[in-house]
C-alpha cells in the first residue's frame, strides 16, 4: 500500500475511543482529514515550498512533465507521499514512477481499465459530480485506494456540491476526496468534514500561510466517527406508476 493510501486508511478509522479507554498514539496523531497540495508544475521553489508546509501529500496537476521531473520532485518532498494526476497509463509508464519515487496516481474513468492491475502503486479515480449514482457505486466493486472528486470552476462551496459529496461518500466504501479550485473558509471546511469527505486538494501557487490555516482549521475539527461507507438504506419506488403495478399484483396473487 501507498504511504498516502495509508495516511487515507486512517482517517478513515479514526472513531472515538470507548469510555474508559485511551486511543492509541497512531489513532491521536490522526487529522481528522488529509491536506493536500496541487503542484501546477514540477518547480522547485514551489515544491520546496510544500515540503515545509506540513501537507499531507503533493499532487501533480499538469501532464506536461517528464521522469526526471518527477524523480527531482520527490526527492523534495522528502517523505511527504506524491502524487500524479495523468491521462494516459501503461505498465512502462507506471513502472517509471515507482521508480522515481512517485507514490500514487489519480486517474479518470476514461483510460485503459490495464490501469486497475497495476501494482506497487496506490490507485485514485477522478469522478466528475455529475456522474451517475449507479456507476458511483460500481466504483466498489473494483480496486481503487479512494475517489478524487472534480468540484469544477465554481469559487465557493454550495449546497448542491455538500448534497453532492454527502451522497458520495453514502454510496462508496472507499475514501472521498475534493479537488477545490480555491481556497475554503473555515465554516466550508467544516461542512465538508460533515459530508464524509476525508481529505481537500488546494490550488498551485499557495502561500505558506495559508497551509498553516488550514492545518489548525482541520486540527479544530471534531475527532469522531461519521456516517458508514456504503449503508445506503432500500429507496422505495415513489412513482405512481410503480405504486399502482405493485398494487395489481397483489389484487392477482388473492
Amino acid at each position: 500500500m501507498s504511504k498516502f493510501s495509508d495516511k487515507l486508511q486512517r482517517v478513515c478509522k479514526t472513531s472515538p475511543s470507548p469510555i474508559g479507554f485511551r486511543s492509541t498514539a497512531s489513532e491521536s496523531k490522526s487529522p481528522a482529514m488529509l491536506l493536500i497540495a496541487g503542484l501546477s508544475a514540477p518547480d522547485a521553489k514551489e515544491v520546496e515550498l510544500v515540503a515545509n508546509s506540513e501537507v499531507d501529500a503533493g499532487l501533480i496537476l499538469t501532464q506536461s512533465f517528464d521522469i526526471e521531473d518527477v524523480k527531482q520532485t520527490a526527492k523534495i518532498m522528502g517523505d511527504i507521499p506524491l502524487g500524479i494526476l495523468i491521462k494516459d497509463v501503461s505498465k512502462e509508464k507506471v513502472d517509471k514512477l515507482v521508480i522515481s519515487g512517485c507514490d500514487f496516481v489519480v486517474f479518470d474513468i476514461t483510460v485503459p481499465a490495464i490501469a486497475l492491475q497495476e501494482e506497487g502503486i496506490g490507485k485514485f479515480l477522478m469522478i466528475a459530480p455529475s456522474l451517475d449514482q449507479g456507476l458511483v457505486r460500481a466504483v466498489n466493486n473494483f480496486e481503487v485506494d479512494g475517489i478524487f472528486v472534480n468540484k469544477g470552476e465554481e469559487s465557493f462551496v454550495t449546497v448542491e456540491h455538500l448534497l453532492i459529496y454527502q451522497r458520495f461518500s453514502e454510496l462508496l466504501n472507499t475514501p472521498v476526496i475534493a479537488t477545490l479550485p480555491s481556497l475554503v473558509t473555515s465554516a466550508e471546511l467544516g461542512n465538508l468534514w460533515q459530508t464524509g469527505i476525508n481529505g481537500i486538494v488546494i490550488p498551485p501557487s499557495q502561500p505558506i500561510e495559508a497551509f498553516a490555516e488550514l492545518r489548525k482549521i482541520i486540527a479544530d475539527l471534531p475527532r469522531e466517527a461519521r456516517r458508514l461507507r456504503g449503508k445506503v438504506g432500500v429507496v422505495l419506488p415513489h412513482y405512481g406508476g410503480d405504486m399502482t403495478i405493485e398494487e395489481e399484483e397483489e389484487e392477482e396473487d388473492i
